[in-house]
């Protein structure tokens, strides 16, 4: 929990304890209704207000209109209460200031964990449309198939200095209540987090020029979904470009105001249609990555930002992505021989990559519950898996003709590769310690870009970790083919 919404827990229960329990006397309720309205403001302007702390709002307002009836009403008219009474009402506000920390502390306002990095950084996000190509999706016809990006750069650190850090948008906060089903108003606290970034700086000429990474959300989520993992990249000196792909994305909002949401996927009678259903719509994701390769290759030669020209080494280009975004990784290195490496969070693999496997380095993590759904013995599979996956999975790994890792995450669930371990511990990070559980997802995806596109062996990748050992590695499918 913040101060302040200590204090206001602290301020409610000592308003309640001098209400029921003092004797009755108009400076102190001056005292107690100033303090109530006094903290509550501040609360308000610095903090915000947010629904998990609702219960104690509902008993600062009821107390508040207690002390205000007792300055108005004369003393003489007051009616002596029991003890007993006394004690069920205190209890009474007790219960509402527990409701209000406990869903605080279900749902924080938490701190992100500090990159590892040098760097600081920065960001812009711009809006693509790829008038090659028709948006298949939308209600207008002639509609063009239109992107919105991201680029997180790596900044100097006293370029950063004083600056304004960004906080997470509402976008995360919709995307999670989309996923899991919730009302988005239990996550508006998002946007009270900040991130490491900040808006507008100038690139660090620290280095001629920086590799670029492509990161792909998964389905009903959003770009900023990743951020810790972007974050560390971004501060070892990686150029990371998050895409959100329209009618897949949770909700895509353009510079002039208009948003594009998520699509349901229709009903399919069998399988094999919803299978070729995901074969066009991970086509789709993937075009956009290629689509993302060109702009950035105009940028690097002519930038309109005044940010990149020259600054690109897209020799050293890869993807990564989650879920759906994962799936859109695969198919991506497949379509796109641009792309010289990418790693996979637990994506499928619909598509030209189910077939012939893959040319460049290739990581796919999984959760450890999903893992075991592929044992033909468990009869209770993950709800993500699907029939065709272990036949993909092995089509892809014994066919590629580069080094291929498979590694599977004790205490993961699907979600484990994005934020959602900070967003509630309680929830979503039971069996782990949510910052451990971020550091694997971050560690292991910045060891194999480091080793695959900056040449620098990476011993974490080499084998089991004493500091992860939560990470498995399968003989099966983990093969140096280099």
């Amino acid at each position: 929990m913040r101060v302040l919404e200590v204090i206001v827990i602290v301020v409610v229960l000592a308003a309640a304890a001098g209400i029921l329990f003092m004797k009755r006397d108009r400076r102190l309720n001056i005292g107690l209704l100033l303090s109530v309205i006094l903290v509550m403001t501040l609360h308000g302007a610095i903090d915000h207000y947010r629904i998990q702390m609702v219960p104690a709002y509902a008993a600062a307002l009821g107390l508040g209109i207690v002390l205000l009836l007792r300055l108005i009403k004369p003393e003489n008219r007051a009616r002596s209460k029991s003890l007993v009474k006394k004690s069920l009402q205190f209890t009474l506000i007790l219960i509402l200031s527990g409701a209000a920390v406990y869903l605080s502390r279900l749902l924080p306002v938490f701190t992100m964990p500090e990159p590892t990095g040098s760097y600081a950084m920065g960001t812009i996000s711009r809006q693509l449309t790829d008038e090659s190509r028709e948006e298949t999706l939308s209600a207008a016809p002639g509609d063009k198939r239109e992107l919105m990006v991201n680029v997180w750069y790596p900044v100097d650190p006293e370029e950063a200095e004083g600056k304004v850090k960004e906080h997470y948008p509402s976008e995360l906060g919709e995307a999670i209540s989309l996923v899991f089903g919730l009302p988005k108003q239990l996550f508006s606290h998002v946007t009270e987090i900040p991130t490491h970034v900040v808006d507008g700086a100038k690139l660090s000429a620290a280095e001629a020029s920086y590799p670029v990474l492509l990161f792909s959300p998964g389905i009903r989520s959003t770009r900023f979904q990743s951020m810790t993992a972007i974050e560390e990249l971004v501060s070892h000196g990686y150029i990371v470009v998050g895409m959100d792909h329209p009618y897949t994305s949770a909700k895509v909002t353009f510079p002039d105001g208009h948003s594009v949401f998520y699509e349901p996927d229709p009903e399919f009678d069998t399988s094999a249609e919803l299978y070729e259903y995901n074969f066009t719509g991970v086509g789709i994701r993937a075009a956009d990555a290629s689509f993302v390769l060109d702009t950035l290759t105009e940028w690097n030669a002519q930038d309109p930002n005044g940010l990149f020209q020259g600054r690109l080494d897209l020799d050293r280009a890869g993807i990564f992505g989650h879920s759906y975004g994962g799936a859109t990784t695969a198919e991506a290195l497949a379509q796109d021989k641009r792309f010289k490496a990418g790693v996979s969070l637990e994506g499928g693999f619909w598509g030209e990559v189910a077939h012939t496997g893959l040319q460049q380095p290739f990581m796919y993590m999984m959760s450890g519950g999903t893992a075991q759904s592929l044992d033909p013995s468990v009869t209770k599979k993950d709800k993500v898996f699907y029939g065709e996956f272990a036949p993909d999975l092995k089509s892809v790994m014994t066919k590629s003709a580069s080094d291929t890792y498979y590694l599977t995450v004790d205490h993961f669930i699907h979600q484990s590769f994005t934020e959602i371990a900070l967003l509630s511990p309680s929830l979503f990070a039971k069996d782990i310690d949510p910052v451990q559980n971020i550091d694997i997802t971050r560690s292991y995806v910045r060891a194999f870009f480091d080793q695959y596109l900056n040449n620098k062996p990476q011993s974490l990748l080499d084998g089991p970790s004493a500091d992860f050992p939560e990470v498995k590695f399968d003989q099966e499918y983990t093969r140096k083919r280099m």
